[in-house]
């Protein structure tokens, strides 16, 4: 995508809350969600500077949600400090928290009228996991006609095989460039 600086951006951190990182949980995804704040950090203040909308989307489950009828057992429950962000992420009172009550950010949320509103064009989505979250996000995003980048380093799967078959399976797809998965500082690049 050429950038004619029309593009007005918004980055998308999702699921980085504290039930995620309890290491006593042994979760596998815990220790690649700890790799990507560094670089998760890293483009959130650059798209502060640069005065470009930063959104927390984050799980806020029931307790008695239909998706724990499944294998997955109850997590971020709405109102508990597991559906809280965790603290090494850097979250400045300007950008927005956003509870959702399922996988995409865009669920029952009205993230697009807030975006909308905001004149952004370009979702660019990080966080966990790659292959759920993030994957929903980024496809609803087109859903809702907004361009979408995942962002490869700032994204974690439960292990790298997962991660890195999940961007193999859609990096060449027929939306491109509507739908990209590149590096952040290929956005960056780009953007800037």
């Amino acid at each position: 995508m050429e950038n004619d600086n029309t593009e007005r951006p918004a980055l998308l951190i999702i699921d980085m809350v504290k039930d995620n990182f309890i290491e006593e949980k042994n979760l596998p995804i815990t220790p690649f969600a700890r790799m990507i704040i560094p670089p998760v950090n890293a483009i959130a203040s650059i798209f502060r500077e640069h005065g470009w909308p930063v959104v927390f989307s984050t799980d806020s489950f029931n307790k008695d949600d239909f998706i724990f009828m499944g294998r997955m057992k109850p997590h971020s429950i709405s109102g508990t400090e597991g559906a809280e962000i965790v603290e090494e992420i850097d979250r400045k009172k300007e950008d927005y928290w956003l509870p959702k009550p399922r996988f995409s950010a865009f669920f029952k949320t009205d993230l697009d009228k807030w975006l909308r509103k905001r004149g952004v064009t370009l979702c660019a989505v990080s966080g966990i996991a790659t292959n759920f979250c993030v994957l929903t996000t980024v496809i609803d995003a087109i859903c809702h006609d907004f361009k979408s980048v995942l962002l490869e380093d700032c994204t974690a799967a439960s292990s790298e095989k997962i991660h890195e078959q999940t961007l193999d399976t859609y990096r060449f797809n027929p939306l491109y460039p509507l739908l990209r998965f590149i590096s952040s500082s290929e956005l960056l690049k780009e953007l800037l």
